[in-house]
């Protein structure tokens, strides 16, 4: 039956050959509407007379007596050919679904009946690729000559702008009557509504048509009646008001059923209109008319309950970027949240909305698709960061306290006797990257989200110090959330987390007492109950290892902030309060010396003063251990890397000086720590001024130190302290018109002063002299030099190397029992191999032997030293040293006093000495390497991998310096590197044949593609097979190493840099 049918509606689609023979006289039109018409005269003929078509035609007459739409007396042809197509096409649909009821009441074979190589029966509703394609073509007829010519003008994609045949169409039906046309609409809609129930037909019907089908339901449902009838409403009034609520009914199962996603794209769609360029001949009127107004409402209206629905945000999001490349959809994303941010109009309520909205934007972070989730999370993203901006009231509570409240959680968490896990992994792991998606990525540092993030961060630094003791998912994120916030939060509250993460002020929203982070089992971390310690010994340990281990972290975090003024900051601000307490330590001091009146106290006050006075040595400890962390952790390019920072830190340095002279009243300071750090800022402060060009802002910051300066050059002790800091003060008061002189550096006094001896007595006067000279600065680089010169000239190391022992001696020594003693000696043989000394040219075979036994040494002073003295005879005499070298590192040692048992040591030891020979060899290499060349290579055939590795290593190391030489060897040692690269079981054997490929390119450099021609693209797939296939990580960053010397040398060989050049030509 559904091949009977199938052939009735080729017989009807298939254009006859007596309508494509028409003469040149007939117009396309005439040529239409005779094939028309005669291939409905064929398909009647042959359904009262083919036998073979009897089934369908019974079935189509039983459609025929149900279908009340149907004209027998229409003299329109394109009509008659839908009505025609139409009632195959339910023909087909009645045969399907009655097949398909009787399969679904079949029962199943049996399980006996049934083997495992047994496909499950085909329902009757499956159609062949021909089948769908024969329905398509009828579809597509009954959808271009019953629907889009009866669209009303901007309703859809007129038929016209799709294709000239569509033009023609389009053309022919205007010029015709529109009596009924309303009614054709409704009818056509209506049947393939009708043929579309079976899921099958429904899949060929919207996957092509369904913008059309909407545009015909919007018409008839809610095109708005108009008093004055125009030629283009008119047949819309003739509809029936039940006629149009069915219509609108249709229209939203219609909508409900289809996929999304598709439904809005098709609304959006119908909502801009036809904006298309028209075919040639069209009105200019005609191709710029876009949507009424009418649908334009309607089409937001629906994508507005679109919107609402559960995973509606999804949908939008899906119909606007699927299809597209996320490289170029930025600003769809960000239309996209736009879009999300304003609320519509049938809305019933703003708070509702975003209410949903926002828990549907939380979703799209969470979409594990590789393909989707960065473009749904940059929709995400950006729709978040706009509310936070534009509608921050529903903001906070929808969508910040969704995402912090796992945190929020850990801080108010409530132990409880049931639950041993406060706040799950996944909710952990969740909850720590949207907060990096949202703050971190979206990158938007507004006051809101700062706020909102510096409530939660301590809980955000407890897990990252967490972290940090363990294996976790969660450390990187962590680490970039806090350095977020560090580098865009105000520096008053910066300074202010840092002191509570440090432990010097009291830490608030940190994790909840009696609860601890632990562990998960898919690498993450959940909050549980901690279990309590009975021993206090153990208590206290474990909290002052926690306090110890949370400094550690803080300061590896500061020293990520290498751009950021954050540490300088807070390092500065600690000194400052350093400061201070030292200027009230004195008082504190004497409260210490004076007895409490304890008559007069009561016992709470003197527990009271008790406990604040340990209270404030125990923060002066914290601040101490802070500072010192940090001047141990961080580097001073972290700590001060601007002008004004160091000007701050000498400040506080100058300023402490000042307050430990009013301490002393005058006396000489003896402290030697307080000194030096005196002179250190003294010497900073020389320093700056010594620079070329001082800016007028670091003068500016530099008048800070002139009260201190000031006061150092009247109170301090010492004379050359108090007139190089009168002269420094000078300088900077006069913005650098006064210049420092070397008697200002070199403890020099001034012509107008009193001698030391009018001012001090004799033995404080001595005290002075000797401080002085421990205390003072370094003297300027031209005062040094003069010293240089001035001093008594020193023995050179050749001329210190000449002693009265004969060579003799030395090689005696070079044997003897003690280490030093032969090792002494061995570096005396070297020194004298190295000057070419007439015995040891005499002595040759003597020297190689004896270097060669003390390779055998177990103490690697020794066997160091023997290295280098082969090493220096090779180099000096490398015809026969070389040879006896290789012919060892291939057998093993050939001098009978040799252990064998240590023969693999020794090859190895006689490698390095080859290697150090190869670098010395410099352009020699390519006459003297060809031998070296052939027994590296048969090493790497070694059965030993230390012997393989060592082969490439020196192979490396020689190659690098045969520039052209290598020319004639490089297809040979191409193949054994990537034969090794691709074979070798070893790694360490893999990550030496990789950087033998590093060296190579490095030292060919801008020769690779002359030398390496022929093997290049070898090479660069061997390294390519690293990166993708090795599972050891050092040879994948010795293969990245590679393939960026590579890259370099490809664009200096692509893009070379411009030379400037002059060219004088002679005319003749």
């Amino acid at each position: 039956m559904i091949a009977e049918i199938i052939s009735a509606l080729n017989v009807l689609t298939k254009p006859l050959a007596e309508a494509s023979a028409c003469n040149a006289r007939t117009s396309k039109e005439e040529a239409l509407l005779l094939s028309l018409r005669g291939n409905i005269d064929v398909l009647l003929e042959q359904l009262h007379g083919n036998n073979s078509l009897q089934e369908a035609r019974r079935l189509r007459e039983d459609v025929l007596v149900d279908a009340s739409w149907y004209l027998n007396d229409t003299e329109d042809v394109i009509w008659s050919f839908v009505q025609e197509c139409l009632l195959l096409l339910l023909s087909l649909a009645r045969h399907l679904s009655a097949e398909l009821k009787l399969f679904q009441q079949t029962p199943a074979p049996s399980a006996k009946l049934r083997t495992p190589e047994m496909a499950p029966p085909l329902p009757p509703d499956v159609l062949s690729f021909s089948q769908q394609k024969t329905i398509g073509t009828a579809l597509q007829f009954v959808v271009s000559f019953g629907l889009c010519p009866f669209l009303a003008p901007g309703v859809g994609v007129p038929l016209g702008h799709r294709s000239a045949f569509g033009a023609m169409v389009e053309k022919m039906v205007s010029g015709q009557t529109a009596a009924g046309a309303a009614h054709q609409l409704l009818t056509t809609t209506t049947m393939l509504l009708r043929f579309a129930e079976l899921s099958s037909l429904a899949t060929l019907v919207f996957t092509r048509h369904l913008g059309d089908v909407i545009a015909a339901l919007c018409q008839l449902g809610y095109q708005p009646q108009k008093s004055k009838m125009t030629s283009s409403t008119k047949n819309v009034q003739e509809l029936s008001e039940e006629e149009r609520r069915n219509s609108r009914d249709a229209l939203q199962s219609l909508l409900v059923k289809v996929y999304q996603p598709v439904v809005i794209k098709e609304l959006l769609i119908l909502q801009g209109g036809a904006k298309q360029s028209g075919p040639l001949g069209s009105s200019a009127s005609s191709r710029s008319r876009g949507a009424p107004d009418w649908l334009r409402r309607l089409c937001g209206q629906l994508l507005s309950e679109r919107l609402m629905q559960p995973n509606g945000v999804q949908a939008v999001v899906r119909a606007i970027l699927e299809g597209g490349t996320g490289g170029s959809d930025w600003k769809k994303c960000d239309s996209i949240a736009k879009i999300l941010t304003a609320c519509p109009q049938q809305s019933e309520s703003a708070e509702t909305y975003y209410k949903q909205v926002c828990s549907q934007i939380l979703e799209l972070l969470h979409i594990k698709d590789a393909l989707t989730a960065q473009q749904f999370q940059c929709v995400a993203t950006r729709a978040a960061l706009n509310l936070l901006q534009e509608k921050p009231r529903f903001a906070q509570p929808y969508l910040l306290v969704p995402v912090l409240s796992p945190l929020y959680h850990c801080i108010v968490a409530a132990a409880d006797a049931d639950c041993q896990v406060a706040v799950e992994e996944w909710e952990m792991t969740q909850c720590v990257e949207d907060i990096k998606k949202i703050w971190v990525v979206g990158n938007s540092p507004s006051t809101t989200l700062l706020r909102a993030l510096e409530e939660v961060l301590p809980v955000v630094f407890t897990l990252f110090c967490f972290t940090k003791q363990n294996v976790c998912n969660l450390r990187a994120p962590c680490q970039d959330i806090l350095l977020w916030y560090l580098s865009h939060a105000e520096t008053s509250a910066v300074l202010s987390l840092l002191r509570q993460l440090s432990g010097l002020q009291d830490l608030k929203n940190d994790v909840a007492t009696g609860f601890h982070f632990s562990p998960g089992s898919n690498g993450g971390v959940q909050l549980g109950c901690r279990v309590g310690c009975s021993d206090e010994d153990d208590a206290l340990y474990e909290k002052l290892t926690g306090e110890q281990w949370r400094l550690e972290c803080l300061t590896r975090l500061l020293a990520e902030l290498k751009d950021s003024d954050v540490p300088g900051d807070f390092f500065l601000d600690l000194l400052q309060e350093l400061t201070s307490w030292t200027a009230v330590a004195e008082e504190e001091e004497e409260k210490d010396g004076q007895h409490l009146n304890i008559s007069s106290m009561t016992l709470l006050e003197v527990e009271q003063e008790q406990q604040a006075r340990l209270a404030r040595q125990g923060h002066t400890l914290a601040l101490l251990q802070v500072l010192a962390a940090m001047v141990e952790s961080l580097q001073h390019t972290v700590i001060l890397r601007k002008n004004l920072q160091v000007i701050d830190f000498i400040g506080s340095l100058l300023q402490r000086a000042c307050i430990v002279l009013d301490k002393a009243n005058g006396v000489l300071i003896e402290n030697p720590i307080e000194t030096q750090t005196l002179s250190m800022a003294m010497g900073l402060v020389a320093t700056l001024l010594s620079e070329p060009q001082l800016s007028p802002d670091v003068y500016s910051s530099m008048s800070r130190l002139l009260r201190p300066l000031a006061t150092l050059s009247q109170q301090h002790p010492e004379a050359f302290i108090q007139e190089l800091a009168s002269n420094l003060r000078a300088v900077i008061a006069t913005h650098g018109a006064y210049h420092l002189t070397s008697s200002a550096f070199s403890g020099s006094k001034d012509g107008n002063r009193p001698p030391e001896s009018d001012i001090l007595p004799s033995k404080k006067r001595s005290q002075i002299e000797t401080k002085t000279a421990r205390t003072r600065p370094p003297s300027p680089p031209s005062v040094m030099n003069k010293l240089k010169q001035s001093r008594i000239k020193e023995p050179t190391s050749s001329e210190m190397s000449r002693s009265s022992k004969a060579f003799s001696d030395w090689l005696l020594e070079a044997c003897h029992p003690d280490v030093p003693t032969r090792a002494f000696a061995l570096r005396k043989l070297t020194q004298m191999v190295q000057s070419r000394d007439r015995e040891i040219v005499q002595a040759q075979e003597k020297v190689l032997i004896l270097f060669l036994e003390n390779l055998d040494h177990e103490d690697s002073f020794v066997y160091l030293s023997a290295i280098q003295g082969l090493a220096s005879l090779a180099d000096f005499y490398p015809e026969r040293i070389l040879e006896r070298l290789l012919k060892d590192f291939q057998q093993g040692s050939s001098l009978s006093t040799s252990n064998k048992d240590q023969s693999l040591e020794f090859r190895l030891k006689t490698g390095e000495v080859l290697m150090r020979a190869s670098r010395a060899m410099g352009e020699l290499a390519p006459h003297l390497g060809r031998p070296l060349i052939s027994v590296f290579l048969r090493g790497t055939r070694d059965r030993d991998q230390s012997v393989r590795a060592s082969s490439l290593s020196n192979l490396g190391e020689l190659c690098q310096r045969l520039d052209y030489a290598l020319g004639p060897l490089a297809q040979e040692l191409s193949s054994c590197l990537t034969a090794l690269i691709r074979t070798e079981k070893e790694a360490e054997v893999r990550r030496a044949a990789v950087h033998v490929i590093t060296l190579l390119l490095r030292g060919l450099s801008d020769k690779t593609t002359q030398v390496l021609g022929d093997v290049l693209l070898d090479l660069y797939r061997a390294l390519k097979w690293v990166l993708r296939s090795d599972s050891d990580e050092v040879a994948v960053l010795h293969a990245r190493l590679a393939l960026e010397e590579l890259d370099d040398v490809m664009r200096s060989l692509i893009f070379p840099k411009p030379k400037l050049e002059k060219k004088i030509v002679v005319l003749p």
